[in-house]
């Protein structure tokens, strides 16, 4: 089986993250979100991986190489405009060829993997299999109807009378007679090829379409109170590892990573906290869900519940929680200070008044 994970995608309800990296590259406990990806599809035994990107696929290029230090194998697939989840499937078919796939929307978190349900097809073999999650509130995705067997009877894209809980979270197991279905359908009225509208072909001319219920956590990171949220349940599950120095007058408390090169000095760490490389905290604290990326600076700062990117800098500010703050970020104070939640930008410079 391969997989096409698509991240082309333009981010927009992450900015102004998504104005300056690719939003499936933003960090989630200091590991972006397409490593995430790779990880999981590793866990299905998947290695052969087309990557559908887009304006800024020179970016996760960059980032990702030709994949071999994440145990995959990397083709690029450039999609020039954001024509569809469906589209995506038909500009991929040289690479897809006649095997069956997995389609794994690349900004999409489920920590608890799909490895059972990624037997569960290549056990039955249907002809589509969508993953859903069970949310409260179905009227803001595509929902699936289900009969009692679990085969898929009707696809509704974001219902205002939803029939169903199960909304589908991004992942797709497809054999090729998707194919067929791709090439059959029209634009939607926003003029893109939908890949509801495909499985719901597959289901009206009588091809097995199933459901499979995944019932982890999932949210897909379009949003910095998600990007958090993800951030808080990985952290919830870190090992413990101290490569870094922590001096004498410093405490540490709870499941906290310190990397090689990085230093604390006069300050609490209440974890469970990542401080990455290079990274320097004094007279600080860092409370718990926080990542701290490499070769930040912490000084006289109180950050919780907050993740730092490379290069950001928080001085004298205390106080910060919920937060985000950008690559080589600075947030100061000329006094001690306290402020509350921040998202600042890649590059940008904050001064908190006293």
């Amino acid at each position: 089986m391969k997989a096409l994970v698509l991240a082309g995608g333009l981010g927009s309800r992450l900015r102004p993250f998504s104005h300056s990296m690719p939003k499936q590259l933003i960090p989630i406990a200091n590991r972006p979100v397409l490593v995430h990806v790779m990880a999981d599809l590793r866990d299905l035994g998947v290695t052969q991986v087309g990557l559908v990107v887009g304006d800024r696929g020179d970016e996760i290029v960059a980032a990702l190489g030709d994949g071999t230090g994440l145990g995959v194998e990397l083709t690029y697939i450039r999609q020039h405009a954001p024509l569809g989840l469906a589209h995506c499937i038909t500009i991929a078919r040289d690479f897809l060829g006649d095997d069956d796939f997995v389609m794994y929307l690349g900004d999409n978190m489920l920590t608890d993997g799909v490895a059972d349900i990624a037997r569960q097809f290549r056990a039955d073999r249907p002809a589509a299999q969508v993953v859903v999650h069970k949310v409260p509130d179905p009227r803001a995705f595509g929902v699936a109807e289900i009969d009692e067997n679990g085969r898929v009877v009707r696809l509704v894209e974001k219902p205002a009378e939803p029939r169903s809980d199960l909304a589908m979270t991004g992942v797709y197991f497809f054999t090729p007679a998707v194919h067929e279905a791709v090439a059959a359908i029209e634009p939607s009225a926003r003029g893109e090829l939908e890949i509801t509208d495909a499985l719901q072909w597959m289901v009206s001319n009588g091809a097995e379409v199933r459901a499979r219920i995944y019932s982890g956590f999932w949210k897909d990171t379009g949003r910095i109170e998600d990007v958090l949220d993800c951030n808080r349940e990985l952290l919830d599950r870190l090992a413990p590892s101290v490569r870094g120095t922590v001096d004498g007058a410093s405490e540490v408390t709870g499941p906290v990573v310190i990397e090689e090169g990085a230093r604390v000095v006069r300050s609490r760490l209440t974890g469970p906290v990542i401080i990455g490389a290079g990274t320097v905290v004094e007279d600080s604290h860092v409370g718990p869900h926080t990542s701290i990326g490499r070769d930040c600076v912490l000084t006289a700062a109180e950050v919780e519940y907050s993740i730092m990117l490379d290069g950001a800098t928080v001085r004298r500010v205390g106080g910060v929680r919920g937060s985000v703050i950008g690559r080589d970020a600075t947030v100061t104070s000329a006094v001690r200070t306290r402020c509350s939640r921040l998202v600042v930008g890649d590059h940008s410079s904050v001064e908190v008044a006293a």
